[in-house]
């Protein structure tokens, strides 16, 4: 019997960052499924150190940067084959590559505009729910919508009639915008994400009832709240709220003499306004409550209360601004867990000021900065930014119901409505506590299905 096809784990499983597999089929050819970055606790050096000259091609799940952020050093390593992913993140993945390239590489644009070429000659757009023959392999592979951000996928791999299944990262049921992911018919052996995979969100009416509540009891005092996002996914999904929430309580007063109509929603990150641009340009892809919403003549990736920031020289400028007046505004900037991005000067400025409120709505990894926050901010502790201690004074909220990803219960749900579970889970892309509780949960679903805890 052959000892083929293999799977090898190249990231992804001692935290939720640096997501990279390896479905190898014979001893001269395989496939990678995402090529992420690693970040936080699990940040590591950044050179490829698995051998790649069996490699036939890349199948990117989606474009988030801790699962297409090493591409630049896997071409690097000598990888020159196909990069296969949905028709969505076909036009995502350059403009994430691009930032990429500019902050790890060099920002020569000859250089950079030089490498984008070559990554748009090997992208191969897929459609959703369509097998696709994978180069020099005998493998087919199918990608399905995974509701997680714009063009997200879960991949189907088949190979001889085994079917192996690549999660991705799953969206929530009921997210703003996409679609909920489906379960296909069937799997074999299944690489599940497990974020999320120790508790469950709360739903969509109440974390827009917590929404609320959070920013009119900020808006009391006067402040600023500053929301770390990422540029692509979570951004577009809180404009999406906000503008649901202005629309829905425009005849009230979100504070003292200041109606919702008032609200000044700052999006500051140049990515995330490109982005904000595709997710409008691929409306189409959107669920039905936003295309019956955008019928109705709304607008919610872009209204009237907001404001795009897109100069260097006009972020400092409104960082400075909102640290000498404290005007209440939104503001909405990456990265999402702290560790970089325009956020920081944000929460250099604002953090030591009482009347700032820092409002989470993603997952923090282990040893960023956000942890930190989130972790130690309720105490009136510090976080290190830039080397540099920075006193915490401001208030501190988690909504964990506005992650992109799906929960213990939705995890759950995703295996168990196939036709025909599978026999084996690997559990990975969580800290351990999550993929422990989430085996347990899985275990009971049969005594014949083989849960594997990464890592």
């Amino acid at each position: 019997m052959s000892q083929y096809p293999q799977l090898h784990f190249h990231g992804g499983t001692s935290g939720v960052t640096g997501s990279c597999y390896e479905l190898q089929v014979t001893q001269d050819s395989g496939i990678l499924i995402d090529c992420g970055l690693f970040q936080g606790a699990d940040e590591r050096p950044l050179e490829i150190d698995f051998p790649v000259d069996h490699i036939r091609a890349l199948l990117v799940t989606h474009v988030h940067i801790d699962h297409v952020g090493r591409i630049p050093y896997l071409s690097a390593a000598g990888f020159a084959g196909p990069i296969y992913c949905s028709e969505a993140s076909a036009q995502l993945l350059p403009l994430v590559l691009e930032d990429a390239v500019k902050i790890g590489f060099t920002r020569d644009q000859r250089l950079v505009e030089r490498f984008l070429r070559l990554i748009e000659e090997r992208i191969v757009a897929v459609p959703f729910g369509q097998w696709a023959n994978i180069a020099d392999t005998d493998i087919r592979a199918k990608f399905k919508r995974a509701g997680h951000i714009l063009g997200s996928a879960y991949i189907e791999c088949d190979v001889s009639g085994r079917r192996f299944l690549f999660s991705g990262d799953l969206g929530a049921p009921y997210a703003p915008l996409l679609p909920a992911p489906r379960a296909p018919y069937r799997a074999d052996t299944v690489v599940l994400e497990s974020t999320y995979g120790d508790r469950r969100h709360s739903n969509r009416r109440q974390r827009r009832q917590l929404l609320r509540q959070v920013i009119k009891r900020a808006f009391a005092d006067r402040g600023a709240i500053l929301i770390p996002a990422f540029s692509i996914g979570r951004t577009q999904e809180l404009l999406y709220e906000l503008e649901d929430l202005i629309f829905r309580c425009r005849r009230e007063e979100v504070a003292a003499g200041m109606s919702w109509d008032d609200l000044e929603i700052i999006v500051d990150s140049p990515l995330a306004s490109r982005f904000t641009a595709a997710y409008r340009q691929l409306k189409d892809l959107w669920d039905a409550e936003a295309g019956r919403k955008v019928a109705a003549g709304r607008h919610p990736l872009s209204f009237d209360q907001l404001i795009t920031i897109d100069s260097h020289q006009d972020h400092l400028h409104t960082v400075d601004y909102l640290q000498r007046t404290a005007r209440p505004a939104i503001v909405i900037a990456g990265s999402g867990m702290c560790n970089g991005g325009r956020i920081v000067g944000y929460l250099k400025a604002l953090l030591g000021d009482a009347r700032t409120d820092v409002l989470f709505v993603g997952y923090q990894a282990e040893g960023t900065p956000g942890r930190a926050i989130q972790s130690y901010g309720p105490r009136g502790g510090y976080v290190i930014l830039d080397d540099k201690r920075y006193d915490i004074k401001a208030q501190v909220h988690t909504i964990s119901g506005y992650s992109a990803h799906a929960d213990q219960q939705n995890l759950v749900n995703f295996i168990k409505r196939m036709r025909h579970q599978p026999k084996t889970i690997y559990l990975v892309h969580g800290d351990k506590e999550a993929k422990v509780a989430l085996q347990a949960e899985l275990q009971k679903l049969g005594e014949g299905m083989k849960v594997v805890v990464t890592g």
